[in-house]
């Protein structure tokens, strides 16, 4: 059976106090295998973006058990939180670059949780990742210098620059068009399967649904469990139809 990556058991999570608690994750159960591409599909507010930020040690685990990579985040130390983090690579809907640095220190900037890298081989890294991204001629251009899809390559890029295990992604092609959206699932695909790593991606997108191992659906904080396999991946050795949904 193949190793999980991330493992939640009957996770709750509420935003609020006394009467105004509104209850955002109900009885969240879910296993997501190591080497897996997950897409997490639903309507805006059911829940998605709240899921993806307690796997990434970014909200504290309320009440329920979430291992991520082999670490159990509810009531983990800030140092263990840390030690998680520096294992995942994010990816948001708004690239979240900086534009006073260029391309290759943005992508550096993923590197600052490794201190053992020294600053060459960080730099080799960036440029390698950067060209692996399309961009090798555009290293030292400044974010207001680039496309919004080459600026999600550079996200990209940050994403996967330290070899994560997993990668978080919420709504990445939702700045882009068509085309650029499809070239930067493409590229995450491509490159999270060369290193190995799990990739979790929270979309709207219907036309990137393709690259998923499996997709999962959630509506008011809850994951919908009697949904049907994807025929076009149901021969993947990854693949579980226990939470697929039809695409």
């Amino acid at each position: 059976m193949p190793l999980s990556a991330i493992s939640v058991r009957q996770l709750h999570h509420v935003y609020g106090k006394g009467n105004l608690r509104k209850p955002v994750l109900i009885d969240i159960n879910l296993d997501i295998f190591a080497g897996e591409i997950v897409i997490l599909t639903g309507p805006s507010g059911s829940g998605k973006t709240t899921l993806l930020s307690l796997m990434g040690g970014l909200r504290s685990v309320q009440e329920g058990s979430l291992k991520v990579l082999g670490q159990e985040l509810q009531g983990a130390k800030k140092r263990q939180l840390v030690q998680v983090r520096s294992r995942i690579g994010y990816i948001f809907q708004a690239h979240n670059l900086l534009d006073c640095l260029t391309a290759q220190e943005n992508v550096r900037m993923s590197l600052r949780l490794h201190p053992e890298i020294s600053f060459e081989e960080r730099t080799r890294r960036c440029v390698e990742m950067l060209e692996a991204v399309g961009l090798g001629q555009r290293i030292n251009y400044y974010p207001d210098n680039l496309s919004g899809g080459q600026k999600q390559r550079v996200a990209i890029a940050r994403a996967l620059v330290s070899q994560p295990q997993l990668v978080l992604a919420d709504e990445p092609t939702a700045a882009l068009d068509s085309k650029s959206g499809r070239d930067v699932v493409e590229i995450l695909q491509r490159l999270a399967k060369e290193q190995g790593c799990t990739i979790l991606l929270v979309t709207h997108d219907n036309r990137i649904l393709d690259i998923a191992d499996r997709i999962i659906h959630m509506e008011d904080g809850q994951l919908i469990q009697n949904v049907s396999s994807i025929e076009s991946n149901s021969s993947s050795p990854n693949y579980s139809p226990a939470l697929a949904e039809s695409a």
